[in-house]
């Protein structure tokens, strides 16, 4: 009957979710000393400390671009985590500021820099690679008005609950924080990809939220369990962190480890 393939299929995806997840989760006690990482399953034998932080050449020069400029970068995350999912921050500048600011939450700031706040302010390059990852550009607005936003997007990071506190999965993370800012100004109209895994960690213990592009809405249990539709994003169910979803603007399956597939992508 009916009913009983999808129960069938609702089994699988389950137990696949629980599978990648008791994996996530087991690989984050283990010991990280550095020597070994891997982007998207492939050994890279290097180390973390020499590991490229080298602009990109995506952003534009502060010294040609006197215009207000907000960005939304993602590059896949540093060692094994980069096979689950991206980091995410954002770089700002201001009309006529001569460095871009950067905003992002850092883990081992707080895992293992002795309780300091995982949320950064500085002026790292806005495109710089993360650790050897290429940086994609996902959102950005320039020009009249930005600078408001810009200024709105200062006083939503100050704002982060969870500064103080990170988690790989399911989060709080440095996605949670750049969905947090982006809930908050909906101007980026961000879509972060199916591997931004914590984008869907709702701050304050909230169950329902504007979506991260402030474009439609969801509905998520502790960024475990959850529904969104939006514009922007379009479809995705979440199941233990892992996002499945659709994107009709964009002609674009979302995956898990994938991250976006079609000719929108």
């Amino acid at each position: 009957m009916a009913w009983k393939r999808v129960a069938i299929v609702a089994a699988v995806v389950l137990a696949l979710g629980g599978a990648a997840a008791a994996v996530l989760t087991g690989i984050t006690t283990m010991a990280h000393d550095g020597r070994t990482a891997s982007h998207e399953g492939t050994a890279i034998a290097h180390d973390w400390r020499t590991a490229s932080h080298e602009p990109a050449g995506i952003a534009p020069d502060p010294a040609t671009t006197p215009e207000a400029v907000a960005q939304v970068y993602v590059a896949r995350a540093w060692g094994w985590r980069g096979t689950f999912g991206v980091h995410s921050w954002i770089a700002v500048k201001p009309s006529g500021a001569p460095a871009f600011t950067r905003y992002e939450v850092i883990g081992w700031r707080v895992l293992h820099g002795g309780g300091g706040s995982a949320l950064t302010i500085s002026n790292r390059p806005a495109d710089a690679r993360w650790f050897g990852s290429m940086p994609v550009l996902i959102a950005e607005v320039r020009g009249d008005g930005v600078d408001a936003v810009i200024a709105r997007i200062d006083a939503a990071a100050k704002s982060y609950p969870y500064a103080n506190e990170y988690r790989v999965w399911p989060g709080p993370n440095s996605n949670t924080f750049t969905a947090h800012v982006g809930r908050a100004v909906p101007e980026l109209k961000m879509d972060l990809p199916p591997t931004a895994i914590g984008k869907d960690y709702l701050t304050n213990g909230s169950v329902f939220a504007a979506a991260p592009s402030g474009t439609g809405y969801q509905v998520s249990l502790f960024g475990l369990l959850g529904v969104l539709a939006a514009v922007e994003e379009g479809l995705e169910i979440n199941v233990l962190g892992f996002t499945f979803g659709i994107d009709p603007k964009d002609l674009a399956l979302k995956l898990p480890l994938a991250g976006r597939i079609g000719p929108g992508a």
